[in-house]
């Protein structure tokens, strides 16, 4: 049980380097307007996966008995973030000419959700808390 918190407290780490790598990708591509392709697609794809995997890991605490009251705004937000990231993404995918703008809002809108989602339990962004029980 302790290894199973600690993957989901740390792997939130690499949805937010994820997140960021993607929105920097995305500025960067709409400002020398070159045309998203493949690197696009496996940003995108590597940080709709690690949301994917974290939100896995999250209920796999729940349903093995980690839940107290204030966990439903967490779980609300975190499930709202995977639901955007991949709305953007199959979007995304599903146009006739991709581009950077859909990709960019997702993963702000996302890491926004996940930002409120990490606020919902009272625990800062960035910070780091011990095993609970």
């Amino acid at each position: 049980m302790k290894m199973l918190y600690m993957a989901h407290s740390g792997i939130r780490y690499l949805v937010v380097l994820m997140a960021l790598l993607l929105i920097a990708y995305c500025i960067i591509g709409l400002a020398t307007k070159q045309t998203p392709g493949r690197p696009l697609r496996i940003l995108n794809a590597s940080f709709v996966g690690i949301l994917d995997l974290q939100v896995l890991l999250g209920l796999c605490l729940v349903i093995s008995g980690i839940y107290y009251p204030a966990l439903i705004g967490h779980i609300v937000m975190m499930v709202l973030a995977v639901v955007v990231a991949h709305g953007a993404s199959v979007m995304n995918k599903k146009r006739a000419t991709p581009s950077f703008a859909v990709p960019l809002v997702g993963a702000l809108v996302a890491l926004a959700l996940v930002a409120g989602g990490i606020m919902a339990i009272g625990r800062g962004i960035m910070e780091t808390v011990p095993y609970p029980y």
